[in-house]
């Protein structure tokens, strides 16, 4: 090897330096830039498309792009009640960009049902409650009964003769009928459905008496005349269907059965990112053609603060476990 006088050799070693460098700080900038791509946010529906459930997150997805420069992108993960789209979700990574937005089942209900959860719903971090449905008393037209009083007296005089169908065993629908007979002391016949949808064609049908289900899904057979809806289990009665009594009016103060649409985040993700995500619903809610679209499908958006919705979840979640320990209600 040549020998280098000192200077000239500082001077390529100087180079040398300065090229390592270089490198080291283009590579830094590239690991920087890639960290710092951002995530689309994924709102995970824990049921199929085309409900209730899907619908409204994917009307929120519309307007909330704009703060998310990757997009706002709604995937189904149905399955065994909620609960595989819940998992995937509660164990996600806790950056804000894997979000559930679920109905009752997952966040407060599923729990109380089912012996053994591969997630624990009580950790789960409240951003908002998006919109709440209530349920409605749904009546087949081939019940002679016309309203809430004479229905209630034609069970009592039937008892266990009078059929009632549900979107499945431990499903909303199923546990606010138990709730509605413990509250009346009355005994129906329980016929599970895989979903609404069957479960509506055999109300209209007469093949079942009754159902308990979400005015969004019954209120456009209602108005129809295919069936009759005797009652609304909320507070107040619903803008969409202003005529109908509430179970309160009828001297039933405390049957109210409402389902909610949550967003829930996984442990441990951050304050501030669920104020980001909060913020930008907040905001899709508050436009009107949002409002005008959440009410067509018999929804009234909420838009209520994580601590809330936490409040909220929490007191739903201890409602529903009476009433499924009291009906002896459980799943596999």
């Amino acid at each position: 090897m040549p020998h280098l006088p000192k200077d000239r050799f500082m001077t390529s070693l100087q180079r040398s330096a300065r090229a390592c460098l270089a490198a080291l700080m283009t590579l830094c900038m590239v690991s920087s830039g890639l960290a710092q791509t951002p995530k689309p946010l994924k709102l995970i529906v824990p049921f199929p498309a085309g409900g209730t459930a899907d619908v409204l997150p994917r009307l929120l997805a519309e307007k909330m792009r704009a703060q998310f420069p990757a997009g706002v992108v709604v995937e189904n993960k149905a399955g065994a009640g909620g609960n595989i789209g819940a998992e995937f979700v509660y164990r996600a990574e806790p950056d804000g960009s894997t979000v559930l937005a679920s109905p009752p089942g997952p966040v407060a209900i599923n729990h109380h049902l089912y012996k053994k959860l591969s997630f624990d719903p009580t950790r789960w971090q409240a951003i908002t409650v998006m919109a709440t449905v209530p349920n409605v008393l749904a009546v087949s037209p081939k019940v002679p009964a016309k309203n809430l009083a004479e229905l209630i007296a034609y069970l009592k005089a039937n008892p266990g003769k009078v059929s009632y169908a549900s979107q499945g065993n431990g499903s909303t629908s199923h546990l606010t009928a138990s709730m509605f007979m413990q509250l009346t002391g009355t005994e129906m016949i329980h016929v599970p459905y895989k979903g609404t949808a069957p479960a509506l064609v055999d109300l209209m049908a007469g093949t079942v008496d009754v159902f308990f289900d979400n005015l969004s899904s019954s209120m456009q057979f209602h108005l129809a005349g295919k069936l009759r809806i005797f009652a609304v289990a909320d507070d107040q009665r619903s803008k969409a269907l202003p005529q109908v009594l509430t179970f309160a009016e009828q001297k039933l103060p405390t049957m109210n059965a409402v389902t909610f649409f949550s967003l829930m985040a996984p442990p441990g993700t951050s304050a501030a990112m669920i104020s980001t995500i909060y913020k930008s619903v907040s905001e899709a809610l508050a436009h009107p053609e949002i409002r005008q679209k959440f009410a067509e499908q018999g929804a009234e958006p909420r838009g209520w603060s994580p601590e809330q919705t936490s409040k909220f979840v929490r007191d739903e979640s201890e409602k529903w476990h009476t009433v499924i320990k009291s009906s002896n209600v459980s799943l596999d």
